[in-house]
């Protein structure tokens, strides 16, 4: 049993999509499946029903996913003070699904930058980063949510998003004649939700509750065949190559964008943590959100 099969184990019973946890882990999807089932024989005990329409926990599974989290915490903590009593200490960040292509680059000369492994969605990076188990993290958040959590946030990217529909026009399409998707999965999609409906009230696009996680991947491309609308795409689906008989809408009326934000915990007064905000957030410049057509949410920190 080793660490890197109690992530993927993690990754999986958070998505329960195979396909989607091996795009958040950066495999190949036959590899993930393989080291599930190695852990599954280490372990001795099946950790998901499987077919192939859908994957769930297994009573096993549920039950011992809190624990091989803590085990993957606790992992994480002798590390970071293995590395305090070496000397050597590393700024550990993590991310959602985005990271500037030239991260490591930006801080090699002020800090040793340790990308964490764990790839999770925003509100679990930035309750981790408040909660002392990361540094930084590249992650969506609101203004409630860095109150909240005594966090400082500067912005790191941006995503103008778009819609995908069937059909071949590519053309423009309205906010307002897009439909959203808000998933009643609230462990992987809660930072999305609140964004998809919050994007919904604020410039009359749809939002259509659905059952699964189908926000990327397959499961998305599924609901647009079925909508008799364009939908919007989420930044964690740009990973993922358009089926030929779907064709992607650029938004108009507003430009909607997705901000990336770096976020560290307000209180932070390690130099090496400091020097590297500064380094990665130096010249990002507006990235365009600040245009009179771009759309962002009321309580985004980036807003104007």
């Amino acid at each position: 049993m080793e660490l890197r099969q109690l992530r993927y184990f993690v990754a999986v019973a958070e998505e329960l999509n195979f396909g989607r946890a091996a795009e958040r882990l950066l495999i190949a999807g036959p590899s993930l499946s393989q080291q599930i089932k190695a852990l599954e024989r280490d372990l001795g005990v099946r950790l998901f029903d499987r077919d192939r329409r859908s994957v769930s926990l297994t009573p096993a599974g549920s039950a011992l996913l809190p624990h091989i989290r803590a085990v993957l915490e606790r992992a994480d903590d002798v590390r970071n003070r293995a590395a305090r009593l070496s000397g050597s200490e590393a700024v550990r960040l993590g991310y959602v699904s985005w990271l500037p292509p030239d991260l490591v680059s930006r801080v090699s000369t002020v800090a040793q930058l340790h990308i964490d492994a764990w790839v999770a969605p925003s509100h679990t990076q930035a309750a981790r980063v408040s909660a002392g188990g990361l540094d930084l993290a590249v992650c969506w958040v609101c203004t409630d949510d860095l109150e909240r959590r005594g966090l400082n946030a500067r912005l790191l990217g941006a995503d103008r998003l778009y819609a995908v529909a069937t059909g071949t026009d590519p053309g423009d399409v309205r906010a307002q004649d897009t439909s959203v998707l808000v998933s009643d999965d609230t462990a992987s999609w809660l930072s999305w939700n609140v964004y998809a409906e919050r994007l919904a009230h604020e410039t009359g696009a749809r939002a259509v509750r659905i059952p699964d996680s189908g926000i990327t991947g397959s499961g998305f491309f599924d609901h647009v065949r079925r909508s008799p609308r364009p939908i919007v795409d989420s930044p964690k689906g740009r990973n993922v190559s358009l089926p030929p008989d779907l064709v992607k809408r650029p938004l108009i009326t507003p430009r909607v964008y997705w901000t990336w934000s770096l976020v560290w915990r307000r209180d932070e007064d390690r130099s090496a943590v400091l020097a590297a905000v500064d380094a990665l957030t130096d010249g990002v410049g507006d990235l365009g959100i600040h245009d009179p057509e771009a759309w962002l949410p009321e309580d985004d920190p980036h807003r104007r």
